[in-house]
């Protein structure tokens, strides 16, 4: 099992680990990490890896095995052997941008109140896809309403349920193809306001900004009609 540092402190740019295994692909596993997996949209992290006389690059992070997350080198070469002692250097300004898009298509989804179908991010835009007929009327609206509610400066915070405490919450997914993961006793809530000021609560592992100013001012893009009741919303930070 990999420890997940980038759930206790999303911030943290740097941390030491130590090399657990080496999978048969070429892939680092370390004992704890700060590096995203790929995961609910949202992409695996870049950065890179050092040790004393090495240092390699690191392409992208993915899920491994049970709860294995596993660092894809760039080049299959010169990786640092089992046991090592590493320090984990995370493409920063690439991650920040995947935090400030994650956030942002959360609060998308409060001003369009719709089903969610797919969703992706990227560190210059977002996407999600909503079980939408008719695209809105009004897109300048829609912008105007969003960029009002990451205005209100409002903290993101997370918070802890059982599965059986999300059974009787249905309403909290807003995802119809994508569940949360199950199986640990406990889901994870992304909260966005305070107590009755809540604009947003719902299931989320990935990693977000701490406060809603820190997205800046977004756009938004094309809307896609992507099926008979399907259209594709596009939110690019300006």
């Amino acid at each position: 099992m990999t420890e997940m540092l980038f759930r206790k402190d999303a911030y943290a740019r740097e941390a030491l680990g130590k090399v657990r295994r080496i999978t048969s692909e070429g892939g680092i596993v370390l004992d704890g990490t700060v590096f995203y997996p790929t995961s609910g949209g949202q992409p695996g992290d870049s950065g890179k890896l050092r040790w004393k006389g090495g240092e390699i690059e690191i392409a992208t992070t993915v899920k491994g095995e049970g709860d294995d997350i596993v660092l894809v080198p760039a080049e299959p070469a010169g990786l640092p052997g089992v046991g090592q002692d590493v320090t984990q250097i995370l493409n920063w300004d690439r991650r920040y941008r995947h935090m400030r898009v994650h956030t942002a298509l959360h609060l998308l989804s409060v001003v369009i109140p719709l089903p969610v179908s797919g969703g992706a991010i990227a560190a210059e835009k977002g996407r999600l896809d909503f079980d939408m007929p008719e695209a809105p009327e009004d897109k300048v609206a829609l912008e105007e309403d969003l960029n009002r509610l990451i205005g209100c400066d409002m903290d993101v915070t997370e918070e802890w349920i059982t599965d059986a405490e999300l059974d009787a919450q249905p309403d909290l997914v807003k995802t119809m193809s994508v569940q949360p993961p199950r199986g640990s006793g406990q889901i994870r809530l992304v909260r966005i306001g305070v107590r009755d000021e809540t604009a947003d609560l719902q299931p989320c592992g990935g990693t977000h900004v701490a406060n809603t100013a820190e997205i800046g001012r977004v756009r938004i893009g094309k809307i896609e009609k992507k099926g008979r009741q399907n259209r594709r919303v596009y939110l690019h930070l300006e």
